[in-house]
Protein backbone atom coordinates (compact mmCIF):
# COMPACT_ATOMS: atom_id res chain seq x y z
CA UNK A 1 0.00 0.00 0.00
CA UNK A 2 1.11 3.55 -0.63
CA UNK A 3 1.50 6.11 2.13
CA UNK A 4 -1.94 7.46 1.22
CA UNK A 5 -3.44 4.01 1.82
CA UNK A 6 -4.18 3.42 -1.85
CA UNK A 7 -3.29 0.01 -3.27
CA UNK A 8 -0.22 0.10 -5.50
CA UNK A 9 -0.15 -3.49 -6.71
CA UNK A 10 -2.72 -6.07 -7.71
CA UNK A 11 -1.93 -7.92 -4.50
CA UNK A 12 -2.69 -4.76 -2.50
CA UNK A 13 -5.88 -4.27 -4.49
CA UNK A 14 -7.05 -7.83 -3.77
CA UNK A 15 -6.78 -7.10 -0.05
CA UNK A 16 -9.02 -4.03 -0.20
CA UNK A 17 -12.60 -4.88 0.76
CA UNK A 18 -14.29 -2.26 -1.44
CA UNK A 19 -11.72 -0.64 -3.75
CA UNK A 20 -12.42 2.68 -5.41
CA UNK A 21 -12.59 2.78 -9.22
CA UNK A 22 -9.46 4.98 -9.23
CA UNK A 23 -7.61 2.30 -7.24
CA UNK A 24 -8.55 -0.37 -9.78
CA UNK A 25 -7.48 1.87 -12.66
CA UNK A 26 -4.18 2.64 -10.94
CA UNK A 27 -3.41 -1.00 -10.17
CA UNK A 28 -4.32 -2.35 -13.60
CA UNK A 29 -3.34 0.47 -15.98
CA UNK A 30 -0.75 2.22 -13.83
CA UNK A 31 -2.53 5.55 -14.13
CA UNK A 32 -2.82 8.15 -11.41
CA UNK A 33 -5.91 9.55 -9.72
CA UNK A 34 -5.95 12.76 -11.80
CA UNK A 35 -5.90 10.66 -14.98
CA UNK A 36 -8.89 8.68 -13.74
CA UNK A 37 -10.68 11.97 -12.95
CA UNK A 38 -9.90 13.15 -16.48
CA UNK A 39 -11.34 9.90 -17.87
CA UNK A 40 -14.52 10.28 -15.80
CA UNK A 41 -14.91 13.92 -16.91
CA UNK A 42 -14.57 12.80 -20.54
CA UNK A 43 -17.26 10.17 -20.02
CA UNK A 44 -19.65 12.95 -19.01
CA UNK A 45 -18.49 15.38 -21.71
CA UNK A 46 -17.57 13.56 -24.93
CA UNK A 47 -15.88 15.72 -27.54
CA UNK A 48 -14.23 18.02 -24.99
CA UNK A 49 -11.15 20.08 -25.75
CA UNK A 50 -8.12 20.39 -23.48
CA UNK A 51 -9.23 23.90 -22.53
CA UNK A 52 -12.74 22.72 -21.59
CA UNK A 53 -11.39 19.86 -19.49
CA UNK A 54 -8.82 22.10 -17.81
CA UNK A 55 -11.59 24.45 -16.75
CA UNK A 56 -13.87 21.61 -15.62
CA UNK A 57 -11.12 19.88 -13.63
CA UNK A 58 -9.52 23.12 -12.39
CA UNK A 59 -6.13 22.00 -13.67
CA UNK A 60 -3.47 23.47 -15.89
CA UNK A 61 -3.92 22.74 -19.61
CA UNK A 62 -0.48 21.13 -19.88
CA UNK A 63 -1.34 18.72 -17.05
CA UNK A 64 -4.66 17.84 -18.67
CA UNK A 65 -2.88 17.30 -21.99
CA UNK A 66 -0.44 14.86 -20.33
CA UNK A 67 -3.35 13.01 -18.71
CA UNK A 68 -5.09 12.72 -22.07
CA UNK A 69 -1.92 11.39 -23.69
CA UNK A 70 -1.67 8.72 -20.99
CA UNK A 71 -5.34 7.81 -21.41
CA UNK A 72 -4.89 7.44 -25.17
CA UNK A 73 -1.80 5.27 -24.65
CA UNK A 74 -3.76 2.79 -22.51
CA UNK A 75 -6.80 2.85 -24.79
CA UNK A 76 -9.14 4.85 -22.56
CA UNK A 77 -9.55 7.89 -24.83
CA UNK A 78 -9.51 8.89 -28.48
CA UNK A 79 -8.76 12.19 -30.20
CA UNK A 80 -10.28 13.73 -33.31
CA UNK A 81 -9.24 16.88 -35.12
CA UNK A 82 -12.05 19.33 -35.84
CA UNK A 83 -11.54 22.09 -38.39
CA UNK A 84 -12.60 25.54 -37.27
CA UNK A 85 -14.61 27.85 -39.58
CA UNK A 86 -12.15 30.75 -39.47
CA UNK A 87 -9.29 28.32 -40.09
CA UNK A 88 -7.14 26.16 -37.91
CA UNK A 89 -8.27 23.20 -35.89
CA UNK A 90 -8.88 21.95 -32.39
CA UNK A 91 -8.56 18.46 -30.94
CA UNK A 92 -11.61 16.96 -29.30
CA UNK A 93 -11.29 14.01 -26.93
CA UNK A 94 -13.75 11.25 -26.15
CA UNK A 95 -13.54 8.61 -23.45
CA UNK A 96 -13.69 4.96 -24.33
CA UNK A 97 -17.18 3.87 -23.21
CA UNK A 98 -17.22 2.46 -19.68
CA UNK A 99 -18.32 -0.96 -20.96
CA UNK A 100 -15.23 -1.11 -23.20
CA UNK A 101 -13.01 0.18 -20.39
CA UNK A 102 -14.26 -2.67 -18.21
CA UNK A 103 -13.42 -5.12 -21.00
CA UNK A 104 -9.91 -3.61 -21.18
CA UNK A 105 -9.55 -4.02 -17.42
CA UNK A 106 -10.60 -7.67 -17.63
CA UNK A 107 -8.34 -8.32 -20.62
CA UNK A 108 -5.36 -6.69 -18.89
CA UNK A 109 -5.93 -8.75 -15.76
CA UNK A 110 -6.32 -11.94 -17.80
CA UNK A 111 -3.08 -11.20 -19.67
CA UNK A 112 -1.24 -10.47 -16.43
CA UNK A 113 -2.60 -13.65 -14.82
CA UNK A 114 -1.52 -15.74 -17.81
CA UNK A 115 1.99 -14.26 -17.66
CA UNK A 116 2.24 -14.99 -13.93
CA UNK A 117 1.10 -18.59 -14.47
CA UNK A 118 3.76 -18.99 -17.18
CA UNK A 119 6.44 -17.64 -14.83
CA UNK A 120 5.32 -20.07 -12.13
CA UNK A 121 5.47 -22.98 -14.58
CA UNK A 122 8.98 -21.93 -15.66
CA UNK A 123 10.39 -21.96 -12.12
CA UNK A 124 13.46 -24.17 -11.99
CA UNK A 125 14.53 -25.39 -8.52
CA UNK A 126 18.19 -25.13 -9.56
CA UNK A 127 17.71 -21.54 -10.67
CA UNK A 128 16.06 -20.64 -7.36
CA UNK A 129 18.94 -22.06 -5.32
CA UNK A 130 21.42 -20.23 -7.52
CA UNK A 131 19.74 -16.87 -6.82
CA UNK A 132 19.41 -17.38 -3.08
Amino acid sequence: MSRSGSPETLRDLARVEDPEFADVMASVFGIRDHETRTYLALLERPGSTVAELAEELDRDRSNVNRSLTTLMEVGLATRERRLLDPGGYVYQYTATPLSEAKELLHASLDEWTEEVHERIDEVDPEGIRGNA
